[in-house]
């Protein structure tokens, strides 16, 4: 979404701050404690399992939250290992195996942003080696991996946290607040895009001089994937790859569903239709670069039915941008990475009337029933807007860590626990299945299982 100018910003920011409203439970993360704040029998030693672009983000992250410590890292390519050194510390243990960091007796919770094939065998392992669990988006790779994750989640009694961060973002609380607040009516629609021209944004990162057998466990990163000969391509940009990789929907669709199922309080579509293409990035990857779909969502206690509509294309040429919006016949609620906004256009009461085409003497009637009706014309409110705005430097991924490690030391459930994160990867998985299957995919987001039925036309 653009952001609103400076003028625009001071004319509209009388309104209110998002944090002027929300629970200290969500604020928290913004009272920044010192380290030495917390009790050494208190502090946490955190594993880092796939260094590349995204975990050493999180890991740089979570290691701004007072009392944490990175003990060990994991990766398959001996240059990230060499790297995480180089920022953490020489001290810090390093394989190539996750096995040997699972083994470590004083690791407390781990992060896990591998590759998406590996999210829910790493993430087994890990709790049952008594480890709690950061697991990067989307949780599973595919759909018969959410509930058995799950399962063991509360097997074991461990902390599984998946790395979309809108549930602990106070913007997206506020969001939550005006919409149950009835600031925009009965939704009628949600709509979302995403929009990228450049090559990294595109997935087209950069390889390494050094990439080679030697200095790459090729078998350990091809896993239970297809057997393919050494091609670094694939590791490097895997996001490219269904063998690896979820495409746009495991990437990009997975957080708007995250963040439409906080807001709303949803478990999730009955129904999915995507389409797209590979139109631009003819580069050797098997999905998509553009991608539409359309979602039917039902009526539940905290929502009435409303169509979805999402849409990432990655050949845009006008230059990136993203908006999401909650509309309804009342307003509109656009979410930011800086707050929220919410926008106003009153209708009138008196809907008006088209009689010209009718006789002269049925015209009268109708006027003369009509101004017995609305008898003033009222005079309408005028358009109205504000936004609501996070403090300045917040950051959403800071509170999503500093939620996480609270869970952690609490053993209270975490904002994004295995099942609320399976219901908002699922659909974003079953966009791929229609994609590639070329139809309409039902989906039971109460049981979280695909339904078999001759008639996925229905609407709600």
């Amino acid at each position: 979404m653009k952001r609103p100018s400076r003028r625009e910003f001071l004319k509209t920011a009388a309104a209110g701050s998002v944090a002027a409203s929300l629970p200290t439970t969500l604020l928290r993360a913004q009272e920044r404690p010192q380290a030495a704040d917390v009790p050494p029998g208190d502090r946490l030693q955190i594993a880092l399992i796939g260094a590349g672009g995204q975990g050493m983000s999180d890991t740089r992250t979570a290691l701004r939250v007072p009392g944490t410590e990175l003990t060990a890292v994991a990766d398959i390519y001996d240059g990230r290992l060499t790297r995480a050194k180089e920022l953490w510390g020489s001290q810090v243990f390093t394989s190539r195996d996750y096995h040997d960091v699972l083994a470590r007796p004083e690791i407390d919770a781990v992060i896990i942003a591998t590759p998406d094939h590996w999210h829910q065998r790493i993430a087994i392992d890990a709790m049952k080696a008594g480890k709690d669990v950061y697991v990067e988006k989307p949780m599973v790779q595919k759909i018969e991996e959410g509930l058995p994750l799950a399962d063991v989640a509360r097997q074991t009694n461990r902390i599984v946290q998946v790395g979309s961060q809108r549930v602990s973002s106070i913007v997206y609380a506020k969001a939550r607040e005006l919409y149950r607040a009835g600031a925009i009516g009965n939704l009628t629609l949600v709509e979302a895009w995403i929009n990228r021209n450049s090559a990294l944004g595109a997935w087209q990162y950069t390889l390494p001089l050094d990439a080679s057998p030697q200095t790459i466990d090729w078998d350990r990163f091809i896993g239970h994937a297809p057997k393919r000969p050494f091609e670094p391509i694939r590791l490097f940009r895997w996001r490219n790859y269904r063998d690896y990789g979820t495409g746009i929907p495991g990437d990009l669709f997975v957080h708007l569903f995250t963040g439409i199922h906080f807001v709303l309080d949803s478990t999730g579509p009955t129904r999915v239709i995507a389409t797209g293409g590979l139109r631009y990035w003819n580069d050797g990857r098997d999905v998509p670069d553009v991608m539409l779909a359309l979602y039917d969502y039902p009526k539940t206690a905290s929502h009435p039915p409303f169509t979805l509509s999402l849409k990432v294309n990655f050949a845009e040429g006008g230059g990136e941008n993203q908006a999401f919006r909650f509309v309804g016949p009342e307003g509109v609620l656009t979410i930011g990475g800086a707050g929220v906004t919410l926008a106003k256009k009153p209708r009138p009461n008196d809907p008006g009337y088209s009689i010209d085409t009718y006789p002269r003497a049925m015209q009268d009637e109708i006027l003369k029933q009509h101004r017995a009706k609305y008898p003033e014309k009222p005079e309408l409110q005028p358009d109205s807007e504000e936004l609501f705005a996070a403090p300045p430097g917040y950051s959403d991924a800071y509170d999503h860590f500093v939620n996480f490690f609270d869970s952690v030391r609490t053993r209270k459930p975490s904002v994004e626990d295995a099942v609320f994160s399976f219901r908002a990867a699922a659909p974003a998985l079953l966009t791929n299945d229609s994609y590639f299957e070329g139809r309409a995919i039902a989906w039971d987001p109460e049981a979280m299982k695909r339904v078999t039925r001759t008639d996925t036309g229905s609407r709600q």
